[in-house]
């Protein structure tokens, strides 16, 4: 089986014309480099068998794209070019070190071969895996580290979130999360972590962390924390494609089904969640003839695969059962809310957390009233995670308009439009605090 690791738009492989300007370099590269991060990471961690320099190298290899491709022009392969430059400094870093171990000079020895034939770093590993981005995946969420070290590690360096990225998905000073990620680094460069499969009870113990990798990864492909567009097509579909690798490696863990099933119900959305600018449309607004039935039969596929395995109430099983009740209903109208409300109630008692917390008031409204979610925002209002949560403020606004109190959700829709990163998330929440001063 191939791995299909990200690869470049077409437009960006061609080489740039001499009338694109030093800004346009700049952005072509940063662009290049988001897309080919990854590849590098897994392709020098699968030749050197040492994560932390793998990262190194390929922050160095940007650094040179950065130096040489404003004046020489940007490659017509890229990804390439990266991927060369990185193999030469490794070679010179195994040289400056001046390795006397024979391991050492036969790595040598094979980088300078592969720097001459430059193969194809999407080359297949013969493990059980099979997909070389979720192989480094697994190398990362060593039970070494701590759990929450795991995916902060792998989101960080090898999915290449930023920073800010990972500590809004944990609820985390991103302070906190900077510092988690240096100790996962050392932790790992100290105790010579090989870039390694793990084969039975090794695996089924980093399963956990994986699928949260994944799933994480997924969410912020959904809904972009930063930048000018709400989605990020590439991100979703990575995950994807691990996801649907997961349950062949673990055919009997049901969370593994689940997450695949939340996924796929949640993608086959994606074409109906932005207009033709790419300005968000919410769920209850969707051209529902637009949502991926075939996609939605494959996320229900899964679901039932989950709950025979039995795992009705694991997390992600619990998740999807409730994208489905969406998926099933063909208006808005038709959506089982109290349902939906009650599987929210099962998913706060399993796992403690202000965001199920504020979902399910969303379910409470929809099925009770606006009145009694209000009940349970106003609660979550001094939640110390929720402080600087934009959707913590749309939320009460929205249950605001719906009570006729305009004025409290036109200033409940401008603290959320000043708390948002994303670009298109601010232009819809200062759109919706326009029409709530309107209406006051």
């Amino acid at each position: 089986m191939s791995n299909p690791l990200p690869t470049l738009d077409a437009g960006i492989r061609k080489t740039q014309s001499a009338a694109m300007t030093a800004a346009d370099i700049h952005r072509t590269i940063l662009a290049v480099w988001r897309i080919e991060q990854p590849r590098l990471i897994t392709g020098l961690s699968r030749m050197l068998r040492d994560v932390t320099l793998a990262e190194d190298l390929t922050q160095e290899a940007l650094v040179a794209a950065l130096e040489h491709w404003p004046a020489a022009g940007v490659p017509e392969k890229p990804g390439a070019w990266l991927m060369a430059t990185a193999k030469r400094r490794a070679l010179d870093d195994l040289r400056r070190r001046r390795m006397l171990d024979r391991k050492h000079e036969m790595l040598a020895r094979d980088l300078e071969q592969e720097q001459q034939a430059m193969p194809d770093p999407d080359a297949r590993l013969d493990d059980d895996i099979g997909d070389e981005l979720l192989r480094l995946i697994f190398t990362a969420c060593h039970p070494r580290l701590s759990s929450e070290a795991r995916a902060a590690l792998a989101l960080r360096m090898i999915c290449g979130l930023t920073t800010e990225e990972i500590a809004r998905a944990f609820l985390q000073p991103e302070a906190t999360i900077a510092q988690r990620i240096v100790r996962a680094k050392r932790t790992l460069s100290e105790s010579g972590l090989a870039y390694e499969t793990p084969r039975g009870r090794e695996l089924s113990e980093r399963l956990a962390s994986v699928l949260e990798v994944v799933y994480l990864i997924f969410n912020e492909g959904y809904t972009a924390a930063r930048g000018d567009e709400w989605l990020r097509p590439q991100l979703c579909n990575d995950a994807l494609r691990m996801g649907r690798v997961l349950t062949r490696v673990a055919p009997l863990e049901a969370e593994a089904h689940g997450l695949l099933a939340l996924m796929e119900l949640n993608a086959s959305r994606i074409g109906a969640r932005t207009d033709a600018a790419g300005d968000p449309i919410l769920l209850m607004d969707q051209n529902r003839a637009l949502w991926d039935r075939l996609q939605i039969r494959r996320g229900l596929l899964a679901l039932a695969e989950a709950t025979e395995l039995g795992g009705g109430r694991g997390f992600y099983v619990l998740q999807a059962a409730i994208i489905a009740c969406h998926a099933r209903a063909a208006t808005p109208g038709e959506t089982e809310w109290p349902r939906i409300a009650a599987l929210y109630a099962q998913l706060a008692a399993l796992v403690r957390s202000p965001i199920i917390e504020l979902n399910r008031a969303v379910a409470v409204g929809m099925a009770e009233g606006p009145a009694a979610a209000l009940v349970i925002v106003d609660e979550l209002v001094h939640e110390p995670a929720l402080r600087n949560y934009h959707l913590l403020g749309s939320v009460r606004g929205d249950l605001l308009c719906r009570l006729g109190r305009f004025a409290e959700a036109r200033a409940a829709f401008e603290a959320a439009a000043a708390l948002a990163g994303n670009k298109r998330e601010q232009q819809l929440l200062k759109r919706r605090a326009a029409e709530a001063g309107a209406a006051a």
